[in-house]
């Protein structure tokens, strides 16, 4: 395994080649993986003016706006590490909403958010069209155990003591959550120090 010293802005610039060279003539569907403490959703914003200065259509998603219903994700407590990895997440409905009509031969219409989880309720989001060649930005954590269809997967790998280190008292709990959790990914960033990313290639 080789690794590749890389800045902020030159792992845009890598992300933002990769997405580029997808083909043009179909939507990509891009995840960006990683726990709360690495932040995908940030790393996700940065690559949306890049690639629209490509010329790219872009629409940015977050999982954490397809979470189900307080009454079946908190079913078993609000601190269940379980629960969290595997039944917080609306993986049904962001497949419905989001990844199945940017398939080929799909609506390109995209639910942009399903369930609002602060207060507890449908968003009220309205549909959007993606347009031809638009690149869709999908960030969360805990994602690429659930086989989501999508054209590239990057996810920033925070070694056990970063993690353990950097998570926020509020969200310890989650921490078992990550134990066993080996995701396969196009892209994987190594990225205790954001600030210095490495990509292993």
């Amino acid at each position: 395994m080789k690794v590749r010293s890389l800045t902020p802005e030159t792992l845009v610039d890598e992300l933002v080649a990769r997405i580029d060279a997808l083909p043009r003539a179909a939507w990509a569907r891009v995840l960006v993986d990683g726990a709360a403490p690495a932040a995908p959703g940030s790393l996700a914003d940065a690559l949306v003016d890049p690639l629209r200065a490509r010329g790219r259509p872009v629409l940015r998603v977050s999982a954490a706006d397809f979470l189900r219903p307080a009454s079946v994700r908190l079913e078993h407590g609000r601190t269940d590490p379980d629960s969290f990895r595997h039944e917080w997440l609306d993986t049904g409905g962001l497949l419905r909403e989001v990844l199945t009509p940017l398939e080929p031969g799909g609506s390109g219409k995209v639910l942009p958010s399903l369930w609002d989880a602060a207060a507890d309720r449908a968003s009220r989001a309205s549909y959007v069209t993606l347009g031809e060649g638009g690149v869709l930005l999908l960030d969360g954590t805990l994602l690429l155990d659930r086989w989501l269809p999508v054209e590239l997967a990057v996810h920033l790998w925070l070694s056990p003591g970063a993690l353990n280190r950097k998570t926020a008292d509020d969200l310890r709990w989650t921490l078992p959550a990550y134990d066993d959790y080996d995701p396969a990914a196009d892209v994987l960033v190594r990225y205790d120090h954001p600030d210095r990313p490495a990509l292993v290639v």
